[in-house]
Formats: C-alpha cells, structure tokens, sequence
C-alpha cells in the first residue's frame, strides 16, 4: 500500500440483485476513506449502506466498478488482514463463552495464546463487559451482543475498523460507553468507517460524512464545513442617529419599524460586527443564535432528492 493511499476505495460501484427481474442496489457510487479519518455513512433503511460495505469486505461482488481496502481488491487476502469488522446482524455460537469467541476471532487474525490471555480481559472491560468472559453468549442479551460484536472487531487492534449499525441495539448508556471506546481509538489515529442511524452520534464522533439516499451518493462533506452553514445568528439594533458602520452595512442588514436586523453564517463575523456596533455607538436591541442539527440538514436533503 502507498503511502497515504485511501484505506477504503470505491469507484463507480453498481450493485445489481436478482437474475431474472434485477434491483439496482448501488448506481454508480464513488467515495474513499483516508488514514486517521472518521467517517459516518448514513442514509436511511433500503439506501445502500449495509451494501456497500459488503461490497468492501467481498462479501457481495459488484456488477460494475470496484472496491479496494488497503490498496487491494476485496478477494485478496491481504486486503482484510488489519480490518476489523462488525456486520449488521452478527450471529454467535450461542454455546460459546466470550472468552472462547475472542480468542477464536483472535486467532482468526493471527494472534497468539499469550496475547490474547492478557488483551481479553481488558478488552471486555472496554466495552462494557467485564467479568463476563466466563459466560455463555445465549445468556447474553442484544445490546451484549452488540457490545461483544465491538469487541471481536478490536481484538487484533486493526488500522481500520468498519461497523455496520454501529450502535444496533444498544441503549443511551451504551452509546455512552461506546462514544468512549471510539474516542480513544481515534486519538490513537485508528480510522473508522461506520453506518448509523444515530445522527447526533455521527455528529459528535466524525471529521466527515457521506450521505447515501436511494444507492446514490447525494453529500461528502466534512462535518465542520457542513455543520456551519447550518447555525444562524442574528443581532437587532437601531442606529439611533449613529453611522451605521461600513462593515455592517456591507451585510444588507433588513430594516423594519426602525429596527435593523442582521443574519449571519459565521461566528467570527458575528463577534466583528457586534463589537462595531457598539463601538460606533448603534444600540444593541438582543441578540440570538439558531443551531440545526445534522437529522435537520439529512431530513431537509433527502426530502429534496426525492421531490426533484
């Protein structure tokens, strides 16, 4: 792999199901995930996520295009040796004890008995499962599961790490605790991929997103540059025979009943201008700020998709 290659490539990737009546699942998707980066991909149920990241891990093969991890197609085995995975639905041996399913995926990745004894019990303490290695996974509820599923995908401490419904299952305190585990792997420059319905976690946890709606890719932006056209702040104010300052006038401040009414995008020009406000001896009436969520922004750009 060069260096500063994608770790995930997808090119003009088309998915077709069925044989004789085929369903487009994928038309024609492009994306790619750096080194170090978090990246949600979102959309909602039926718009292609779970298959594009079969897709990526060679589980589902593409009518046209490709997918590369690490520089390598899918059906190279090198392509997943430092790639942990967490499907959409994971399914245990239910006779199994956690201890026995980590050290069997551990194994799976080339670890050796030694590391995996000392790596365990830490690990399930990670995730929310401490003092359950001994037990059996048919005791072992959905939301542990889902825990254990994160665990089995950490276990060898892979470069990327890629989860399918990360937070399936899980309750709020859960999501807490898996905040956690994710925040500490990307202080550690580990790269996640994952597909979420949780909004405000992709919102919290990515420095990008990637939006999916109906096997299209309809949005790749850095949540930063996404986020801040979304927040409005607004100054009031009259002049009262004051000049009105250059820099505010620039702005096309709308004027009504004598109050003048400023809305602006960015928080830095909003602190400028109020400063030259006060400094040119204008009063200040109130101020406020409005802030739209990433669920807001999805919402208002999917229903658009579909209208046009």
């Amino acid at each position: 792999m060069a260096q500063n290659q994608p770790l995930i490539e997808v090119r003009d990737l088309v998915v077709d199901y069925g044989r004789k009546k085929k369903t487009r699942a994928l038309h024609g998707v492009t994306f790619a995930v750096e080194p170090g980066e978090t990246v949600g991909f979102i959309g909602a149920n039926g718009a292609g996520k779970s298959t594009a990241i079969k897709t990526v891990m060679g589980f589902v093969f593409p009518t046209t295009g490709e997918a590369k991890l690490f520089g390598y197609p899918p059906s190279d085995s090198r392509s997943r040796l430092r790639v942990g995975y967490l499907p959409e639905v994971a399914l245990y041996y239910p006779f199994m004890k956690a201890r026995e399913l980590l050290e069997l995926y551990g194994g799976l990745s080339g670890m050796n008995r030694a590391d995996l004894k000392s790596r365990i019990p830490n690990l399930l303490e990670r995730v929310g499962l401490g003092g359950k290695g001994e037990s059996l996974l048919r005791q072992f509820s959905k939301g542990m599961q889902q825990r254990l599923g994160i665990a089995q995908s950490m276990i060898a401490d892979p470069d990327l790490l890629i989860f399918d419904e990360l937070s399936s299952g899980l309750d709020p305190l859960g999501r807490h605790d898996l905040r956690d585990v994710l925040l500490e792997l990307k202080s550690r420059g580990r790269t996640i991929f994952f597909s979420s319905h949780e909004l405000s976690e992709v919102e919290s946890l990515c420095d990008r997103v990637i939006i999916i709606h109906k096997g299209r890719i309809v949005k790749q932006a850095r949540v930063a540059d996404l986020m801040e056209p979304l927040n409005q702040y607004v100054i009031d104010f009259r002049l009262n025979g004051s000049a009105m300052p250059d820099a505010v006038a620039a702005e096309n401040p709308q004027l009504e009943n004598g109050i003048h009414t400023l809305n602006l995008r960015e928080l830095d020009l909003y602190t400028k201008l109020l400063g030259a406000l006060s400094d040119s001896g204008c009063e200040v009436i109130r101020t406020s700020s409005k802030t739209r969520s990433l669920e807001a922004y999805y919402t208002e750009l999917v229903r658009g998709e579909d209208a046009a």
